[in-house]
């Protein structure tokens, strides 16, 4: 029985739409093109008539995961009001982090599917991706004089591998049956850190409680 509305003219996004429900129920791998096209209510071959496999069809889950994940960040960047420049630059960057890790919390089958299906390869590190918005908030950094220039190539890399390393733990490690609490002092902790190992390149003095939500 179809689980999706499809209308002639617009079955590649059911079929997208169809595949991110999954995904966001059952994970990645329990997408199958042949399982989709019958929830949606068409024939296999004309769900192939818009993805030529299911590496394609993949990849538009993760466009959409991704799309996900920046508009999270953007949200948590926008609700940042502090007056000071660097202490704004230093919490937008915690916010970013911050939405990185509870989108993966959230949303692990989806988290799983932007990291793990195939890519078309320019999402991830296009103007409007979350790469680059982590990019932005990096300059930032340095523009106000709290990351050194010399530090600053190379700095997405770390940063970002420090909050995935933590999202990963929270959703298929060990912190995946910590309690909230834990949870939320442990990406502290990881937060702190990292401002912290920045500030240690200009030398500027920084305090835990700066970046903290109350």
């Amino acid at each position: 029985m179809s689980t999706a509305s499809y209308h002639h003219g617009n079955l590649r996004q059911a079929l997208v739409d169809e595949a991110v429900a999954v995904t966001r129920e059952s994970g990645p791998d329990a997408i199958k093109i042949r399982d989709l096209a019958r929830r949606v209510g068409v024939s296999h071959n004309a769900a192939y008539g818009h993805f030529a496999n299911r590496d394609d069809l993949m990849a538009a889950v993760a466009d959409h995961a991704y799309q996900r994940l920046v508009d999270a960040m953007h949200r948590r960047v926008a609700a940042v009001d502090t007056v000071d420049p660097v202490l704004r630059a230093r919490r937008r960057l915690a916010q970013i982090g911050r939405a990185y890790v509870e989108f993966a919390v959230a949303e692990p089958g989806l988290f799983r599917a932007a990291f793990t299906a195939p890519s078309r390869g320019d999402t991830l590190a296009s103007a409007a991706g979350p790469y680059a918005l982590l990019g932005s908030a990096l300059d930032e950094l340095v523009d106000v004089g709290f990351l050194s220039p010399a530090a600053r190539p190379g700095a997405e890399v770390t940063c970002w591998s420090a909050v995935h390393g933590f999202s990963d733990l929270n959703i298929d490690g060990p912190l995946a049956s910590a309690s909230p609490d834990v949870r939320a002092a442990t990406l502290d902790h990881v937060l702190v850190s990292i401002d912290r190992s920045y500030a240690a390149t200009t030398g500027s003095t920084v305090s835990d409680s700066d970046i903290l939500e109350s």
